[in-house]
């Protein structure tokens, strides 16, 4: 279960808005998320809290497919992606760094509302208007990776075979 307020934003939002391109030759996180979506919403950073949910309408994500974005979201604290549709390697990119995302095909959030999700039922509540919105359920495998934190530790908890 997921719970944290709503930061809300439109549609097709790409990578470089979510980080500047400026901003990828680093190694750092922290730079990532200090940086994050700034030319978007150059108050993000001061707003945002962790656990904190970003809300997207469509195509979010799209652009490149620059992993950095996804984990400059998880960095700065946000801890679930909702949007319409996102970018098939940004929605990917975010699974495997362990970075939940759903997608909510119809959704009226508000800057403010609180939500509380749950991963596995793909249900969201927004706990202010008390309406209750269903996502595209994730595979089990996604799930399972999430649940991992991540491709890299998912892969070598369930390592079948050794080198």
């Amino acid at each position: 279960m997921i719970q944290g307020i709503a930061h809300v934003y439109g549609d097709n939002i790409d990578t470089d808005r979510i980080i500047p391109g400026k901003y990828t030759k680093t190694l750092d996180v922290s730079l990532l998320a200090n940086h994050v979506l700034e030319d978007l919403d150059p108050e993000f950073r001061h707003k945002v809290q962790k656990g904190d949910i970003l809300v997207a309408g469509d195509n979010f994500g799209c652009g490149s497919s620059r992993e950095q974005a996804p984990i400059a979201l998880k960095e700065a604290g946000i801890s679930i992606v909702i949007a319409h549709y996102f970018a098939r390697i940004f929605f990917r990119n975010a699974i495997n760094i362990g970075l939940p995302v759903l997608e909510v095909p119809k959704h009226d959030f508000q800057a403010g509302d609180e939500v509380r999700i749950n991963i596995q039922a793909g249900t969201i509540k927004n706990l202010r208007s008390g309406k209750e919105f269903t996502a595209t359920p994730l595979p089990k495998v996604m799930i399972d990776i999430l649940h991992e934190g991540g491709l890299v530790s998912y892969l070598k908890k369930n390592q079948t075979y050794s080198l």
